[in-house]
């Protein structure tokens, strides 16, 4: 699958931004007592882990000519 530097760039901050709304609604949970609320927050924290790995990468890809 190959994505242009501009669709890169919008899953990273995708997966970053809807990452650390999911771990903040999943602590809330947690504190409003229900047991899945942590299991929510390490979906969101690797969601967001997941986004700064891309970064990563996108910093090693070579720009393409023209684009």
């Amino acid at each position: 699958m190959r994505l242009s530097p501009g669709r890169l760039g919008a899953l990273i901050w995708g997966l970053i931004y809807g990452g650390l709304l999911l771990f903040a609604m999943g602590v809330a949970l947690s504190r409003g007592g229900l047991d899945y609320g942590w299991g929510v927050s390490i979906a969101g924290i690797l969601l967001a882990v997941a986004g700064v790995v891309l970064i990563y990468i996108r910093s090693r890809m070579a720009d393409a000519p023209g684009g």
